[in-house]
């Protein structure tokens, strides 16, 4: 049956799996693009299609990317069209879609969100369309309310340094929310010193940290500020979107020559960006360490591809896809190194959209292991890869190379509040590939000891190996 109870689970082992642990399981979504503001304010969805496709520009640019695909005018996917339009747009796309991920977590969100078990077909769209809207005008169907129907303890944002974590301070002033908000500290304004707008966001985290950037050595101070002010309000996380990377070494004397050049408002080569950025990398893996911190790296990006629609819609819209930087694990390597042989080598998770580096990054982080339980892990299915294919490969490729049983589990990576199912989908995954494992004889058909590694990767190690629950320990 389409999607019933047992959706992916082809094992009585992988059944037993997910309903007897997995499925219950709490949610730690450690990578998210949510608005703070939203969450703090707990704003009511006037329709599904704000919800679930377009929100006052921002959304779920998964979805626009396929309506694209199926031709549908963008007046119906990030313009002025009506919701309803919108949606019926949508729907019809989707009915175009078998096989792409979209097709089941469309699925899944409607029927967890709102209780709706109707395949998306033209047909059905007047009453899922009607469902879906009595249940969003429900007083609890909110931004929290969505939180909590899902079962989510924490979720962490992304945040810019330069920013005033005002909305992180309010949730944590309120006496039991019910779930945690917690901020990550995302330094890309701060890497890019070779952008226009460079020594203007200079201006802006000065402000915010209260220290005058005026060159190098003031910079690293203010940076530590933020960090500093980051884990006061709860922040163990930061993430660098390394669309590409160059590793290029340069001593203290010529970082801050070309501080001062970008401060000026003089023009900054390529070699002198690279060398700018692995300086501040090196730095900021530093105070991540000190302070207990776990450092993402989401790596290989083409962005911003369609340069004429992304002048139209800005960035996050849709117009990204998979890098091709050849060489990147030799790059990655030497930051690792340079940080081991200055002992500011944090916990760290690798990701790459390029699969084919899986294998590179997940024998790499094996030569940094030590000190804490899985020090470096291969970062999850991500973006273009989290479909059924790209997490059972990503599954094998962190079992077959290092310790499965300690990975922290899986993001949405979403801007959406009806994302969360992509966690169980996940788990059905996960469970299904055990249970095969346990069925073909490759690992005991133990229930105790695999239902433990299922609750500890779908929950358990990512409470433990963060700290956001410090009080619990």
């Amino acid at each position: 049956m389409f999607m019933d109870d047992d959706f992916l689970l082809d094992t009585e082992w992988a059944r037993k799996l997910f309903h007897g642990h997995a499925e219950g399981q709490p949610i730690i979504d450690y990578h998210c693009h949510l608005d703070p503001a939203q969450v703090v304010e707990d704003v009511h969805f006037k329709d599904l299609t704000q919800l679930w496709l377009f929100d006052n520009g921002g959304g779920d640019h998964y979805k626009w990317r396929l309506m694209r695909a199926e031709g549908v005018p963008e007046r119906l996917i990030t313009g002025d069209g009506e919701p309803y339009e919108k949606f019926c747009a949508y729907v019809r796309t989707i009915g175009r879609a078998p096989g792409n991920p979209l097709y089941e977590w469309s699925h899944l969100e409607l029927r967890r969100a709102f209780g709706i078990d109707l395949t998306i077909t033209e047909k059905n769209a007047p009453e899922i369309w009607r469902r879906a809207n009595e249940r969003i005008a429900e007083p609890g169907f909110s931004a929290r309310g969505l939180i909590r129907r899902f079962g989510v303890r924490c979720i962490c944002t992304t945040d810019d340094p330069a920013s005033d974590l005002s909305w992180h301070r309010k949730l944590a002033e309120e006496r039991d929310p019910g779930f945690k908000m917690l901020p990550t500290f995302r330094p890309d304004a701060l890497s890019a010193i070779e952008a226009e707008g460079f020594a203007s966001y200079m201006q802006r985290l000065s402000a915010a940290s209260g220290i005058e950037i005026v060159d190098w050595k003031s910079l690293k101070e203010a940076v530590a500020q933020r960090v500093e002010a980051f884990h006061t309000v709860g922040g163990r996380l930061a993430d660098h979107g390394l669309n590409s990377f160059r590793f290029v070494a340069a001593d203290e004397e010529e970082v801050a020559a070309i501080v001062a050049k970008a401060l000026a408002h003089e023009p900054v080569s390529p070699q002198e960006a690279e060398a700018y950025r692995t300086a501040l990398t090196l730095f900021l893996m530093g105070e991540y360490e000190s302070h207990g911190w776990t450092l993402q790296l989401h790596m290989n990006v083409f962005r911003n591809a369609n340069t004429r629609r992304f002048q139209e819609l800005g960035p996050d819209t849709g117009f990204d896809s998979v890098g091709d930087q050849p060489g990147l694990v030799h790059e990655v390597a030497s930051l690792l190194d340079a940080a081991q042989t200055h002992s500011a080598l944090p916990r760290t998770i690798l990701y790459s959209l390029d699969e084919a580096q899986w294998m590179g990054l997940a024998t790499l982080m094996q030569s940094f292991q030590g000190g804490v339980r899985q020090r470096m892990q291969l970062g999850c299915a991500w973006w273009f890869s989290d479909s059924f294919a790209g997490i059972t490969r990503q599954l094998e490729v962190f079992a077959q190379e290092s310790l499965l049983a300690n990975f922290c589990g899986m993001l949405t990576d979403s801007r959406s509040f009806l994302s969360y199912p992509r966690h169980e989908y996940f788990r059905r995954v996960l469970c299904r590939l055990l249970g095969q494992w346990a069925e073909q004889g490759r690992i005991p058909a133990d229930e105790e000891w695999l239902g433990g590694i299922v609750e500890d990767i779908s929950y358990r190690n990512a409470h433990d190996y963060f700290g956001f629950f410090e009080e619990e320990r």
